[in-house]
């Protein structure tokens, strides 16, 4: 356990912290340390407890506002993630109707040319003279 003087308030704590968090808990202490001597600036000599209830007031507001903040921040995600499902779904069932319509005019077509091709042997056997071969006049 590593160990972190601390300096808030003209005191001096000696703080224990996980390896590789003395510098984190450092600047912990000087941001608390400024919040103390800005509330000190604006009320003057309250007594430390006070100042250090209020700048942990402070903090804690801080904090309210940050996860309500982030709460919403999720939220907007969550329903940017379901209006891009949303769209990705309507794009698949479009691309599934533009699919079946190709598939119908496919359909459509290859019955007009079968259509046609069976006129064009009826045809082309009424002016060969017949499904017999013989030419029938008029």
């Amino acid at each position: 356990m590593a160990e972190v003087s601390v300096s808030i308030n003209g005191r001096v704590y000696r703080m224990a912290c996980d390896p590789g968090q003395e510098d984190h808990l450092s600047r912990l202490g000087r941001e608390l340390d400024q919040r103390i001597s800005q509330l000190r600036e604006s009320f003057g000599e309250i007594g430390d407890t006070r100042l250090a209830v209020m700048a942990a007031i402070m903090v804690a507001d801080e904090l309210t506002e940050l996860k309500r903040r982030l709460r919403l921040a999720d939220q907007e995600i969550q329903s940017l993630k379901d209006a891009r499902e949303r769209v990705a779904q309507r794009q698949v069932e479009a691309e599934r109707e533009v699919v079946e319509r190709n598939e119908e005019a496919e359909r459509q077509v290859a019955e007009i040319l079968e259509n046609t091709a069976e006129r064009i042997e009826r045809l082309a056997q009424s002016l060969n003279g017949g499904p017999s071969g013989t030419v029938a006049l008029g």
